[in-house]
């Protein structure tokens, strides 16, 4: 009787050692100074403050930020156009986008990823993609792990998790408390579905619309495949740089990440009791992807608000007489924002205007 092997059991080894080779040179793209140099460990070390005084940050009394997500079945899509780097972004904007509304700083990011058999090449695309992701968001790819599980997987599907720690002065801390009556409501433009509502979204391209993912559209100006893999936007950089310029002011009041559940379901989530936010429906530009999708599949216009973000990935509730310096500023960072909406004293949650 022939003995049985790992690599009978799907799981190769020298395959697996080959994709492990690949990966620490995008890690160290990542790295900040703050990242403790470890390679081969079993932990990734990261210091919370610079030894050197030039950027010191000197924290008075800092709070640890965690946050944790995936791509949901995004994925699928990958997987349809053997396209992998982009849902990689996508992985680290929906944790660094919600430590964000904390007002924290994202520090590092973690990486989780379940595969159904080895493969060097597909691995790397991923890394490539979290590791462009921790770019964007100014943070270092700290560690991961890769599990290959043939018996769970169907072969060539593949899954992620994601995992951001941050880190905010207790003082600064978001979390809606000081959103008062006459505060405006900010809305940052989304660059389309984002990572939310996939289910929905395949269902209607390629059930429903019976669309390959190389069908070109002439509404969405593109093929179906690079619409619904455009990758989740960071919002750190230009809200960070906000949030900083007036560190002693206290003009953000507030922060909604839009995902799952639309902006009525995210924004209510940070808005006080004795009022409510009053949302001037549709008062922005609408990405062609969703009234693509809503046309095709006769979507209902409250079931295209409860599943998708609708062009507002993020919102901001500020002093309103800040509104329009925090709009230039995030303009100058090359993201548009639009007055959405104002809070309103009464009331509770969110109302469409």
């Amino acid at each position: 009787m022939a003995k049985a092997t790992y690599k009978d059991a799907g799981v190769d080894l020298e395959v697996y050692d080959q994709a492990m080779a690949r990966l620490p040179r995008l890690l160290h793209r990542t790295q900040t100074p703050r990242v403790v140099p470890l390679d081969g460990g079993f932990a990734g070390l990261f210091s919370l403050d610079f030894a050197g005084p030039l950027f010191a940050r000197k924290y008075q009394d800092p709070v640890l930020v965690s946050c944790t997500d995936g791509v949901g079945t995004k994925l699928k899509v990958a997987m349809h156009c053997d396209r992998h780097e982009t849902v990689g972004i996508d992985l680290v904007a929906m944790s660094v986008n919600d430590a964000l509304c904390v007002g924290a700083e994202p520090l590092f990011f973690l990486d989780y990823i379940a595969m159904s058999h080895d493969d060097p090449v597909r691995l790397e695309q991923i890394v490539k993609g979290v590791t462009d992701g921790c770019l964007q968001a100014d943070c270092a790819l700290l560690g991961g792990e890769t599990a290959i599980m043939p018996d769970i997987y169907a072969r060539g599907d593949y899954d992620l998790a994601g995992f951001c720690v941050g880190v905010v002065e207790r003082k600064g801390v978001i979390d809606g408390k000081q959103i008062t009556p006459g505060d405006v409501v900010l809305g940052l433009a989304s660059s389309g579905c984002h990572s939310n509502g996939y289910s929905l979204v395949r269902r209607v391209a390629f059930d429903i619309g019976k669309h390959k993912v190389d069908d070109h559209v002439p509404e969405l100006g593109r093929t179906v495949g690079e619409a619904l893999l455009e990758p989740t936007r960071i919002y750190v950089k230009p809200v960070r740089k906000v949030l900083a310029h007036y560190a002693k002011k206290h003009v953000v009041h507030g922060i909604a990440h839009i995902t799952g559940g639309g902006l009525q379901g995210n924004l209510e989530r940070i808005i006080p009791a004795g009022c409510h936010a009053r949302i001037r429906r549709y008062d922005w530009p609408i990405p062609p992807v969703f009234p693509w999708l809503q046309k095709l599949g006769e979507i209902e216009a409250d079931e295209m608000d409860r599943v998708f973000n609708m062009g507002i990935g993020l919102t901001l509730v500020v002093s309103s007489y800040y509104a329009d310096s925090i709009r230039s500023q995030l303009q100058d960072c090359g993201v548009e924002s639009f007055p959405i909406g104002e809070i309103v004293a009464g009331g509770e949650g969110v109302v469409w205007a």
